[in-house]
């Protein structure tokens, strides 16, 4: 908004001419993304206590949870608050890519609240029926697959994307474009609700996670550095730069509230909103391979997945079903071997770093 209302003007007002300049719209939509958590973040938590809006711990997990039973949930206010304000301001509003993000976070923000709402306010155990949740999951990712082939300035690349480790190497899709769009979408946000289960885990893995993509948005948008990495370049993707800041700048404000002994969890509707604008980052960029790389959500769903899978194959073999982990999701795994929680979260917080200088690194080994 202040982007389309303000450039225009840099010939009446030539400091106006400061905001054609990516880099620095995204590092104002860093700094003001934290500035509004920090300032949104304690009115919502008193909210939430108000209203008596808090987690239900599960009887299954481990015990040494039951402690945060009544801390105020559907903090995922704060995120959202804090990424799509900033994006409104200083992005293009015109831009397609920030349209489309737009309406992803927006829209699984949405159903987050609804799952938040029946689990929390309307005590409704296992809050939104699965198969409505993923109903919504599968609509958007329809909605991003007809807003791309709508889109003229994905003509020349609509069902492509980038192989990594590999020089000049895409992969085509083809008419199973539309099934992979709603794949990333559905497991990426179903990925990061996953790893949503310690203080700080899933916020501080976001955090790494999108400040890779702002970097891949940056170069991606630039001719010059697209064409010396040898990426696809896709021109207006640049903007994409400060939605990414702006999350970035959103999660470590969010993180000031959210770090051990937590004061608020973000709940499905932070969760699910923020794993859609991941996955949704990825199939704009043409870098969906690379989540299987960045961060560790991809490895917390596989483990859910092993857990069940191994557990009905041993019941059915052997008519004594086993377990693979002792929990799952992985971190539960950890707990239960005696790992204090934030030993937990800042060793998963490294090898998330160490799997984004992995990322940024596919770009140079080819």
């Amino acid at each position: 908004m202040l982007y389309n209302l303000l450039y225009p003007l840099r010939e009446v007002f030539s400091p106006f001419n400061v905001f054609q300049y990516i880099t620095f719209r995204s590092a104002i939509a860093a700094i003001m993304a934290l500035l509004i958590s920090f300032i949104l973040g304690p009115i919502i938590i008193r909210k939430l206590k108000s209203f008596q809006i808090g987690e239900e711990i599960r009887d299954f997990g481990p015990k040494t949870h039951l402690k945060k039973k009544g801390t105020p949930t559907m903090g995922g206010f704060i995120i959202l608050s804090s990424i799509i304000i900033p994006t409104i301001l200083l992005a293009d509003l015109s831009n397609s890519f920030i349209k489309i993000l737009l309406i992803s976070i927006i829209w699984m923000g949405f159903i987050g609240f609804i799952d938040d709402y029946l689990k929390s306010v309307k005590k409704i155990k296992n809050g939104l029926i699965a198969r409505y949740k993923l109903s919504g999951q599968i609509l958007l990712g329809i909605i991003i697959t007809l807003l791309i082939y709508n889109t003229p300035a994905w003509d020349n690349f609509r069902t492509v994307t980038s192989i990594p480790f590999f020089k000049d190497s895409v992969f085509d899709f083809g008419l199973f474009y539309p099934l992979m769009i709603i794949l990333v979408v559905a497991g990426t946000s179903n990925a990061v609700n996953l790893t949503d289960g310690l203080d700080g885990l899933a916020t501080g893995l976001l955090a790494i996670a999108f400040s890779v993509f702002a970097v891949i948005a940056y170069i991606s948008g630039r001719v010059d550095f697209s064409d010396y990495l040898n990426i696809i370049y896709l021109p207006g993707a640049g903007e994409l730069t400060i939605f990414s800041a702006a999350c970035v700048g959103a999660c470590l404000g969010y993180l000031w509230f959210n770090a051990a002994p937590a004061e608020v969890f973000m709940g499905d509707i932070g969760s699910l909103s923020t794993g859609a604008a991941l996955g949704t980052l990825a199939i704009l960029l043409k870098k969906e391979f690379l989540l299987v790389i960045i961060g560790v959500f991809v490895a917390e769903a596989i483990s859910v997945i092993l857990q069940v899978g191994y557990f009905r194959y041993t019941k059915k073999k052997y008519d004594v079903p086993k377990k693979l982990f002792l929990m799952a999701p992985i971190h539960h795994h950890f707990e239960l071997k005696g790992w204090p929680e934030s030993r937990v979260v800042i060793r998963f917080w490294i090898i998330g770093l160490l799997l984004a200088l992995l990322t940024i690194a596919t770009f140079k080994i080819r």
